[in-house]
């Protein structure tokens, strides 16, 4: 991979990629994994990007396409959690950080498509750019986010 390849399209686009892929991945081992495979998909298909949209919409529709590819692999595994030997992860005071893990097992919660929504909207994406990725209409994706968001409040919150 080239080092110019690298900056443009991983690094710089990194903080999304991580996103989408922590809400489709089943713990630290499987976020790497699926980091690295979005890494390959789009050094594989970079001469592909034609410029009809930004770059950051491009490297979105890569890392969500590979993140559903890997969903449905795991659907067929059934889930293992790791043991957790010395401190446990909820030994730690730390309140953003357990926000932060209750919204992302909220997330992974909903359906396939509804991540994806809520991941753009947590990506500050306008509702045209949202439209745009998902290929539906903004009025459409006003109406889910709005849902999403009450929905997501009631699996959190319980």
């Amino acid at each position: 991979m080239s080092e110019d390849f690298f900056k443009s399209y991983v690094e710089e686009n990194m903080s999304l990629i991580m996103h989408i892929c922590r809400a489709y991945s089943r713990g630290e081992d499987s976020l790497k994994d699926l980091v690295q495979e979005v890494s390959l998909q789009l050094w594989r298909s970079h001469k592909s990007f034609k410029g009809n949209s930004q770059l950051s919409t491009w490297v979105y529709r890569v890392t969500l396409n590979v993140c559903l590819s890997h969903s449905k692999k795991l659907k067929r595994k059934p889930e293992t959690v790791p043991l957790e030997f010395g401190g446990s992860k909820f030994e730690e005071n730390d309140p953003e950080k357990e926000q932060i893990e209750k919204l992302y097992t909220g997330i992974k919660k909903l359906n396939e498509s509804d991540r994806a929504i809520v991941l753009l909207y947590l990506e500050d994406k306008s509702y045209k750019e949202m439209s745009d990725i998902l290929g539906i209409t903004v009025t459409n994706v006003g109406v889910k986010v709005n849902r999403l968001k009450d929905r997501l409040k009631k699996i959190i919150n319980g």
